[in-house]
C-alpha cells in the first residue's frame, strides 16, 4: 500500500485552520471551506503520511497577524504553509498573476530546506492549479486541477452584464487566466469535479475540454459539525460551552430583527455576491403576503461591518438588499445579520431554522455544487434550489426538496409554502437530508474516493513518472553545478575534443550540467542535434535571457518574470536607431529581451561610453554586452549569463561556491567573476585577459573540453591549506 505525500495549491492567502474568515471578502467564500476541509480528510487516510496546503504569507495591518506565521499547525500530518510572494500586503487573487513565478520558486526553496518531496500535486482554482501544473513539470510528478469557478464562464458572464473585454481583461487578467485553465485540462492528470453539471456546462466551451481526464467527486461536509437539528433533545448529547455560546449568539442576532420570532424561518446563506440571487429571494417573500404570515426571512450575505467602506460589487449587493427590505417593509418579518462565525455558528443557524420547521433556499441559478444544500440537509433542513447544476444533482439524488426557477419569484414563494404547509412533506425532505448527508456526502467518503483514483493513476502511469527524469529532483540534490559556454568552449563547429570524457566525469558525479550560449534556443536546438553527447539540465540562451531546463527546452517563468523588471525594449532601440556605427544584426538574431547589433570597424571606448551615456540619460536600465569589439547586445540589467548563474543558485539552493563556470568571450565575463570556479578556455577572447590574477579563475592550456576538464581537475585538488589541515591530522592521530 502506497503512502503519498500531498500539496495543496491555494496562493490568495486569507487561510487559516483556526477560526477560517469565510465570507470575509470574495476571495474567501467556499472554496477556502473546501480546501481546509480537504486538508484535513485527507490527513486522516491511512495511505496519506503528510498533506501541506501552500497559501501566500500576508503580513498587512488589515488582517490578522495569523496570516503571517510561516508555518501553521493543523494535526500530526497536516500543516499550512505560507509562501512568500509579490510584496506582503494583501492582494485579491488577479493581482497575484505576475508574482506566481516567484511562489513556485519559493516553494521550491521550501521542499529543499525540508528535504521532502511530494508525491502529488493538487492545484486550486487556475492560479494554484497554474503553480502545481509549472512544478509537476520541474519534478515529472502527477498533477491533479480543481478549477471551482472558470474565466471563461465569468468573461460571458460580465460580457453579458455590459463590460468591456478591456476592463474585463484589466480587472481580472482574463486572457492570461483562460489560457492557464486550457493548458490546465491539457496537462492535469485528473480534473476532479463536483458534479457531471460542471464538465457538461462549465467546461464546454474550452477547446481542449475532450482531451481532460474528469473525475466527479462531490466534496463533503464534516458530520461532527453539521448534524441533525434534533441530536440537541436526545439524552446522551452534551454541548461545548462554545456551541451553547454560537447558539445563543446566533439566535439573539436573528430574533433581534423579528417581531415573532416563533414562526418557521426561511434562510438563505452565502457571500454577498450577486450570482447568489437573494434579490430574487427578498422580492419573492416580499411579494406575498401569505409567505410572511407563515414565516419570517434570514438572509446572512457575508460579513460586513460599514457598508461604506466594502468594495463596490459587495457595497452595491447589500445596498439592494437593504433597499428591498425597506421597498416591501419587511421590519420585524426579514433579518439580515452582519456577521457570522462559519465554524461554530453557521451549523447552529441551520439547526435553529430546521427547529422552527423552516427551508433553505439556495437562489443561486446554475451553481456547480452548492455546499450550503450539503450542510443544510444533513442538519435537517428541507431544500429549495434551482433545478439546474448540482443543485439539481443533490436534491433529485436526495429527494430532500423542491426544484425551481429561482428566477421566478411566484415559483419560489409557491415552493416555500408547499414544505411550510404539509408537515408529513417537511419531516419526509429533512428525514431524506439527513440520510443523505450521513451516507453520501462526506468528507471521509470523498478522501477515500480521492486516493482510490491517486491509486489508479500510478497504476495506469507509473511509467510516465519513471521514465521522466525528474530534472527538479537532480537540481535539487546536486553537489556541484557546471555551467560552459558552448561555441569556442566546449565545441568549436565539428570538433569536440575531450567531450566523451567531459560528460563521463559529469555522470559520475552529482554534478547539474548546463549550456550558456549566446545563441538564440533555435539556433541552440541546431548545435545540440549536431552533438548527441551534450544532454544539459540547464540551458542559458540569447546571451543570459533566457533559462531553460533539459533538452525538452522546459521554461524557467520565474527569470522571464524577474529579469522584465524595468526593461524598455521599444524604447532603446528607438534611442540607438540614429548612430551611425551601429547596425542591427539579422531577425532571428533578435529576442524579446536581446537587442543585437554588429559595431562598425572603428568602434572603440568612446562609442560604448555614449552609448551608456545615452541610456542612462533617459533611465533606461540596461546591460551592454561587447564581443570580440564585432558584436553588441544590450539586454535587461537583470539578465546576462551571471546573474542567471546566481538566480540558478538561489533558486536550487546552491552556493555559488560550488558552481564550475567556463567560457571563452566578453558576453561570459560576468560568469566568470565572483565566487565561482571560472575556467577560461584556451581560445579565448582579448576582453577575458583581465581575468588572468584573479584566484578563482583558471585559464586552461588544452582546447574546447579538454581544457575545461584540465580545470575541474585543479579546481578538485586539495589547496595548500587543505594539504596542511590533511598533516595536521594525520600527525595528531599518530600521537
Amino acid at each position: 500500500m502506497k503512502e503519498y505525500y500531498i500539496q495543496l495549491f491555494s496562493p490568495h492567502g486569507l487561510i487559516r485552520y483556526k477560526n477560517p474568515e469565510i465570507g470575509r471578502d470574495k476571495d474567501t467564500g467556499g472554496q477556502v471551506k473546501y480546501v481546509l476541509e480537504l486538508l484535513e480528510a485527507l490527513s486522516l487516510h491511512p495511505q496519506v503520511r503528510k498533506v501541506d496546503l501552500f497559501t501566500r504569507r500576508i503580513s498587512d495591518r488589515r488582517v490578522s497577524t495569523s496570516y503571517s506565521q510561516p508555518i501553521e499547525i493543523v494535526n500530526e500530518k497536516a500543516r499550512i504553509i505560507r509562501i512568500e510572494c509579490g510584496g506582503s500586503t494583501y492582494k485579491e487573487k488577479e493581482q497575484l498573476w505576475d508574482h506566481l513565478d516567484e511562489f513556485i520558486n519559493n516553494t521550491i526553496r521550501f521542499n529543499e530546506e525540508e528535504d521532502d518531496f511530494p508525491d502529488i500535486l493538487h492545484g486550486h482554482y487556475a492560479d494554484g492549479n497554474y503553480i502545481a501544473c509549472e512544478l509537476s513539470k520541474i519534478f515529472s510528478l502527477p498533477f491533479i486541477a480543481t478549477g471551482h469557478s472558470l474565466g471563461r464562464n465569468k468573461k460571458n458572464i460580465l460580457l453579458s452584464q455590459g463590460w468591456t473585454e478591456k476592463k474585463i481583461n484589466d480587472k481580472f487578467n482574463m486572457e492570461k487566466r483562460i489560457r492557464v485553465e486550457e493548458n490546465i485540462l491539457e496537462q492535469a492528470d485528473m480534473i476532479i469535479t463536483s458534479t457531471q453539471h460542471e464538465i457538461n456546462t462549465q467546461y464546454k466551451d474550452y477547446h481542449n475540454k475532450h482531451k481532460a481526464t474528469f473525475k466527479v467527486n462531490p466534496p463533503g461536509i464534516n458530520t461532527d459539525v453539521f448534524y441533525p437539528y434534533y441530536r440537541l433533545e436526545m439524552p446522551s448529547f452534551t454541548m461545548t460551552i462554545e456551541q451553547e455560546q454560537a447558539l445563543h449568539r446566533i439566535n439573539s442576532e436573528i430574533e433581534r430583527f423579528l417581531f415573532n420570532a416563533e414562526k418557521p424561518l426561511i434562510l438563505s446563506i452565502g457571500r454577498a455576491d450577486k450570482r447568489k440571487n437573494f434579490e430574487s429571494l427578498i422580492t419573492s417573500y416580499g411579494q406575498d403576503k401569505e409567505l410572511q404570515a407563515m414565516a419570517n426571512l434570514a438572509i446572512f450575505a457575508g460579513v460586513r461591518k460599514d457598508i461604506t467602506e466594502m468594495p463596490d460589487d459587495e457595497k452595491e449587493i447589500l445596498t439592494n438588499l437593504l433597499l428591498l427590505m425597506d421597498k416591501y417593509d419587511l421590519y420585524g418579518k426579514m433579518a439580515l445579520p452582519k456577521k457570522n462565525d462559519p465554524s461554530r455558528e453557521v451549523p447552529e443557524i441551520y439547526r435553529i431554522a430546521a427547529r422552527k420547521k423552516g427551508v433553505f433556499v439556495n437562489a443561486t441559478p446554475g451553481e456547480n455544487f452548492g455546499l450550503t444544500i450539503i450542510e443544510a440537509a444533513a442538519c435537517g433542513l428541507p431544500i429549495v434550489a434551482s433545478p439546474t447544476g448540482g443543485p439539481k444533482e443533490i436534491v433529485e439524488s436526495a429527494q430532500n426538496g423542491i426544484l425551481v426557477d429561482v428566477e421566478d419569484t411566484e415559483a419560489i414563494a409557491h415552493a416555500i409554502k408547499k414544505i411550510i404547509a404539509d408537515e408529513t412533506l417537511w419531516e419526509q425532505y429533512s428525514a431524506n437530508g439527513v440520510k443523505a448527508g450521513a451516507e453520501d456526502y462526506t468528507w471521509k467518503k470523498h478522501a477515500e474516493r480521492y486516493i482510490a483514483a491517486i491509486d489508479e493513476i500510478f497504476a495506469h502511469k507509473a511509467e510516465k513518472f519513471q521514465s521522466q527524469s525528474s530534472f527538479g529532483k537532480k537540481l535539487s540534490s546536486a553537489e556541484v553545478f557546471f555551467i560552459s559556454d558552448l561555441d569556442g568552449t566546449l565545441i568549436e563547429g565539428d570538433r569536440s575534443e575531450g567531450l566523451a570524457e567531459l560528460m563521463q566525469w559529469i555522470q559520475e558525479h552529482r554534478v547539474a550540467f548546463g549550456i550558456s550560449s549566446g545563441r538564440n534556443k533555435h539556433l541552440l536546438k541546431q548545435a545540440l542535434a549536431k552533438h548527441p553527447l551534450l544532454k544539459p539540465d540547464i540551458i542559458i540562451c540569447s546571451a543570459g535571457t533566457e533559462l531553460y531546463y533539459t533538452t525538452e527546452f522546459i521554461p524557467d517563468r520565474g527569470w522571464e518574470k524577474h529579469i522584465n523588471h524595468q526593461w524598455k525594449r521599444e524604447a532603446i532601440v528607438q534611442t540607438l536607431a540614429s548612430l551611425p556605427y551601429l547596425q542591427m544584426q539579422e531577425e532571428d538574431a533578435q529576442w524579446p529581451y536581446k537587442i543585437s547589433y554588429y559595431v562598425s570597424n572603428d568602434f572603440g571606448d568612446d562609442e560604448l561610453a555614449h552609448i551608456n551615456k545615452l541610456l542612462d540619460d533617459r533611465k533606461l536600465h540596461a546591460k551592454i554586452l561587447l564581443t570580440d569589439n564585432r558584436f553588441l547586445d544590450i539586454i535587461p540589467r537583470r539578465a546576462g549569463k551571471g546573474n542567471a548563474v546566481r538566480y540558478l543558485s538561489y533558486k536550487w539552493k546552491l552556493p555559488v561556491e560550488q558552481f564550475f563556470t567556463a567560457g571563452n568571450g566578453g558576453n561570459d565575463l560576468d560568469m566568470l567573476q565572483g565566487r565561482v570556479k571560472g575556467i577560461v578556455a584556451a581560445d579565448y577572447s582579448k576582453e577575458l585577459e583581465i581575468l588572468r590574477n584573479k584566484k578563482t579563475v583558471y585559464f586552461a592550456q588544452q582546447p574546447l573540453a579538454k581544457g575545461l576538464l584540465e580545470g575541474i581537475i585543479f579546481y578538485s585538488k586539495p589547496s595548500e591549506k587543505q594539504k596542511e589541515n590533511t598533516s595536521e591530522k594525520k600527525a595528531d592521530s599518530r600521537k
